[in-house]
């Protein structure tokens, strides 16, 4: 069991006795803090951010006064279902923008995985998608809810066509380039925000404080181009600029978001 520490900003911490033995290997791995499944609540305010072990699946839930409900990846219920359900399929942006048509379902290399949303209705339209997460705590998450996902008889085909590691993603699609074997190479880079911005909902308010913002976005793009077979396709905010300054050659535009469309050739139908 590790050491508590004031200076470390996030804990595991297990929701049951049952959760202690898993709680005490997931923070070694990560090599973060454990906290006793019965420990009060005070000391679990120490720390900024708490990774749950629960019945449900592992979390991760803020502390603090006015803190927002915890935060874990679901693929089974909730937005994503409903996503997944009523989004309007082929019709969406995201497929549009990666290039599902028809009979074309082109192989994706998911190089900003997150919480896996995005990947996740990708796979639901026919795509192989490949996940790189590089914080090991997200990875954890998703890799989590990936394994919850595969036991479901709806959706557990879907899944098996997410792959994920935990990677850092320049370098690892650096070391890859050669053999890749992916279409579509798809980035959402975290945009850096001020208090003032949009991004407050529950998720980020968990998830920034593990992965910060994405400073190296525009070298991702460079190693993006260099490893994709036909397109990059950049999910940015709306009115955000051009990763590394470069012009897309076709743009899809939401109300808050659009997606830059970088083109090396066409698919093949």
């Amino acid at each position: 069991m590790s050491t508590l520490s004031t200076v470390d900003h996030i804990a595991v911490y297990p929701l049951d006795l049952e959760f202690q033995p898993g709680a005490v290997i997931l923070a070694e791995k990560l090599g973060l803090n454990v906290l006793p499944y019965d420990c009060k609540a005070e000391l679990r305010d120490r720390f900024e951010l708490i990774l749950e072990v629960t019945e449900k699946g592992l979390q991760i839930q803020p502390t603090g006064k006015g803190a927002p409900g915890a935060t874990r990846v679901d693929f089974l219920s909730g937005s994503v279902a409903h996503r997944r359900q009523f989004g309007g399929g082929k019709g969406q942006m995201i497929a549009k923008a990666v290039g599902v048509k028809g009979a074309v379902k082109p192989t994706v290399l998911d190089a900003t995985a997150g919480l896996g949303k995005d990947a996740f209705v990708l796979a639901t339209l026919g795509c192989q998608v490949t996940m790189l997460e590089r914080s090991p705590i997200i990875h954890a998450l998703l890799q989590d809810g990936l394994q919850r996902a595969r036991d479901d008889s709806d959706i557990g085909s879907i899944v098996q066509q997410m792959e994920l590691h935990n990677a850092n993603s320049i370098e690892w699609m650096q070391q890859h380039k050669n053999e890749s074997g992916f279409q579509v190479v798809y980035l959402d880079p975290m945009f850096p925000h001020n208090d003032k911005s949009a991004l407050v909902k529950k998720e980020m308010r968990a998830f920034r404080p593990v992965v910060g913002d994405d400073l190296d976005a525009d070298q991702l793009l460079e190693a993006a181009i260099a490893i994709a077979e036909n397109r990059v396709v950049v999910k940015r905010p709306r009115k955000a600029p051009f990763l590394a300054g470069r012009k897309p050659s076709l743009q899809f535009e939401g109300k808050s978001s659009r997606y830059d469309i970088y083109p090396l050739k066409k698919l093949e139908a």
